[in-house]
This record gives structure tokens, sequence and C-alpha cells, in this order.
């Protein structure tokens, strides 16, 4: 019984030894990230923002390039392809179309075409809460608010005639 005790022991403790000295081979795994830089956009200061109507996505009207902030991340279409950043002057990653989200990627062609009265709002109070007026569906109320003040006018001025 002695004699299976230490056997058992020697192997064991050769088994750790060589385990020691030569350890198991463990998968690696590599993240490559390439940040490319965007020519022709330099966003000198903190951009004045719009609300694309019937979204929750954001853009900085007096930026001629198409840039869209969405859900804390800003996101623009450059040459084919789709590219995402954290600021608003990147730096830039690519993104697969499919990871767009459908909010930014179905942005009518004619968004910048916006009523005067649209409000703008510095990026600081979009980047503080977009969360908030998301969820408490903040433009829902103020397109219905902005409705119900066109049919108001509108009476009126039929009224007038």
């Amino acid at each position: 019984m002695k004699k299976h005790i230490l056997a058992v022991s020697t192997v064991a403790a050769l088994l750790l030894v060589l385990g020691l000295a030569f350890p198991a081979q463990s998968a690696a795994g590599v993240n490559v990230e390439v940040t490319v830089p965007l020519p022709g956009l330099v966003i000198s200061s903190p951009p004045v923002m719009l609300v694309i109507p019937g979204t929750y996505v954001y853009y900085p009207p007096d930026v001629r390039e198409d840039i869209f902030f969405y859900h804390g991340h800003w996101y623009r279409p450059y040459r084919g392809q789709w590219f995402w950043a954290t600021h608003y002057n990147g730096p830039w990653r690519g993104i697969a179309i499919e990871k767009v989200p459908r909010p930014v990627f179905g942005i009518p062609p004619h968004f910048r075409q916006i009523p005067p009265e649209h409000e703008r709002m510095p990026y600081s109070t979009v980047q503080q809460n977009w969360r908030p007026w998301e969820r408490e569906r903040h433009w829902d109320r103020h397109e219905e608010h902005r409705e119900y003040r066109r049919d108001e006018e509108r009476e009126r001025e039929e009224y007038r005639h």
C-alpha cells in the first residue's frame, strides 16, 4: 500500500514538474483596430446640433459633410463605407454596414431640409440629454406640439379669409 501511494505521489509530482517546465499552449487572439483620418472633417469647436425629425438622430447643420450622432456615438458615411467614433473629430474606425444602427442608416436623403424654427442645441446639451430624451420620447411630444400649433395657425388663416 505504501509503495502504491509512493508511486502515485511520484507520478503526480513528475506531472506537476513537467507541467511547470512545459506549460500547455493556449490560443491567443489578436485584435487590430485601424483608425482612419477622414479628409475634410475638422470641427474646430463643439458643433451646434439639430435632431432629424421622426428620429433620435442628431447632426450638426453647419458641417457640410454628413455626420450623425446617435446613442452616444458619431457615424459617418465616406466613399461607400461607414465609420464611427466616440468624438466628433474621431478617431474614426471602420464599421461594417450591418453594424450601423438602423435609424442612422435610414436617414432620409433630404434630412438637411429642416424648417428654420427647429431647435438648434449645443452639442453638450445633446450629449448630456440624448438618453433621457429618447426614454421619455421627448421629440415625439415636441413634434406633436409643433403639429398642433401649425393646425391652429391654419385655422386662424382660414378664419381670416
